[in-house]
């Protein structure tokens, strides 16, 4: 019986990167919670979470009554506060009320007058519109709900502008000055892409000592939305080192080896010891192996061959 030839690779010492892992959070440079600013019961929704929008779209309709009868009221208390203003201001010139009663009855107007200004602009934002170009991350608010003036009605980001923020000891902030690249991991979607800036903020928790450092994101990923999880790979240094890729490596309990092949082609298990991962998918050895030798990439193939005793590549 014939097997199918098994992939190795020759090791050797190579330059790789070192690097520094830390774990991340992607958030965009562009957000914006839009909130109810009256009050009223939502009687249109135009938009759902992952739908494309443009700046001034309409993205809900609020019932205006409420703020309506609130502005007609407004209107009628200045016209009121107005007419008593002017009224108090003729008296005094009469000499029949003090100049107290006057600066009452302006302060009243004063108030009456903001009160009738932001009433009418409530009216106007019953209308619900979009205050950038971009995606509706969340819709928190269905149709048929009540609004009031704060309740969040929905969260929009613009996807061409996200980027992720890693969270780093502080010791290691003053290595991280230094560093000018770095590449962002993606474990759930099996990316990995070079960042395009790395920026050391200034600020630090002070209950979990950690310096948060953002790194650019370059455009172009759909798939990637803000509160996604990420893990950051920060180059820290170059050096010569040996390394199989870690879907080489068979593990059991605390035992990590390779297969080993021959010059006659013959397979066999040889224990390592492994250091820290290094780039991507990569891990140092640091005992067990000598340059030139070849490692089977497929431990799972050169298993069944050891076990049917047909040499590989026969």
């Amino acid at each position: 019986v014939q097997s199918q030839a098994i992939p190795v690779m020759i090791v050797q010492l190579h330059p790789v990167e070192l690097t520094l892992p830390a774990d991340a959070l992607v958030d965009a440079v562009n957000q914006a919670t839009v909130a109810a600013q009256v009050s009223g019961r939502v009687v249109e929704v135009h938009v759902d979470a992952g739908q494309a929008v443009r700046k001034g779209d309409l993205l809900m309709k609020i019932d205006a009554r409420e703020a309506s009868e609130v502005a007609a009221g407004a209107s009628a208390q200045y016209v009121n506060a107005r007419a008593h203003y002017q009224r108090t201001l003729s008296l005094r010139q009469q000499g029949f009320v003090s100049q107290a009663a006057v600066d009452k009855a302006k302060a009243d107007l004063d108030a009456a007058q903001a009160a009738h200004g932001q009433a009418a602009v409530g009216v106007g934002h019953a209308t619900v519109r979009a205050p950038l170009t971009g995606i509706v991350a969340q819709r928190l608010t269905e149709m048929g709900e009540m609004a009031t003036p704060g309740k969040p009605l929905l969260v929009m980001h613009d996807p061409q502008g996200l980027r992720v923020t890693a969270s780093i000891p502080q010791y290691r902030v003053p290595q991280m000055h230094a560093v000018r690249q770095a590449r962002i991991e993606f474990p759930e979607l099996g990316k990995v892409v070079d960042a395009t800036s790395v920026t050391v903020l200034p600020t630090a928790d002070a209950a979990t000592h950690v310096s948060p450092v953002r790194v650019g994101l370059p455009p172009g990923f759909a798939d990637i939305v803000p509160g996604m999880h990420a893990r950051v790979h920060f180059v820290v240094g170059r050096a010569n080192k040996m390394t199989v890729p870690q879907t080489a490596i068979v593990r059991r309990g605390e035992v990590a080896a390779v297969y080993v092949q021959n010059a006659q082609e013959a397979l066999s298990l040889r224990q390592l010891r492994l250091g820290e991962p290094v780039g991507t998918g990569e891990v140092e050895v640091l005992a067990g192996l000598r340059a030139g030798e070849r490692v089977v990439l497929d431990p799972v193939k050169a298993a069944v061959a050891l076990k049917s005793a047909i040499p590989p590549g026969k």
